[in-house]
């Protein structure tokens, strides 16, 4: 038996949370959104780069998500930074609560997508990285680079 899954298209990835935070646990949720911002969504016209999100009176709010207006609306557009409330269970948002009461963790959206016809979030716990600790990671990976680019390198001849 075939399951019909939905498929996911990614509208874009936060390629600084990856550097700027230790990643810890990731979560699929959903988010409340007007007409025109799922349009410029599909137009690929956001930036999530310094976004961040905070539990508030029992709910999950993320902050600093720009989502450009859409183009072709004439009126009743989108507030581009407005605080946009994500979709949680209530045990989900206290377990999430907890973890972001200890010191230095926070939650980071790590990527916007489409899944099926509903716009998903995949939201992480992380702990920001001091300095050192970015410049360490960084040290790690160039080998593996250096490894990778010889073996394209090699199969290209």
């Amino acid at each position: 038996m075939t399951e019909n899954k939905p498929k996911e298209k990614n509208v874009v990835t936060n390629r600084k949370a990856f550097r700027d935070y230790e990643i810890f646990e990731k979560r699929e949720v959903g988010i409340e959104l007007r007409g025109t911002e799922v349009k410029s969504l599909r137009e690929g016209k956001v930036n999530i780069s310094d976004s961040y999100a905070a539990v508030e009176h029992g709910e999950i709010i993320l902050y600093n998500l720009h989502i450009s207006p859409y183009t072709m609306s004439a009126r009743d557009n989108h507030d581009p930074n407005r605080p946009r409330r994500l979709f949680l269970h209530k045990r989900e948002i206290r377990r999430l609560f907890g973890a972001t009461e200890e010191k230095g963790f926070t939650l980071v959206p790590l990527r916007i997508y489409f899944k099926g016809p509903y716009v998903k979030i995949e939201l992480a716990t992380g702990r920001g990285r001091k300095m050192y600790d970015k410049r360490e990671v960084k040290a790690k990976k160039e080998p593996d680079r250096v490894i990778e680019r010889a073996m394209r390198r090699k199969a290209r001849q």
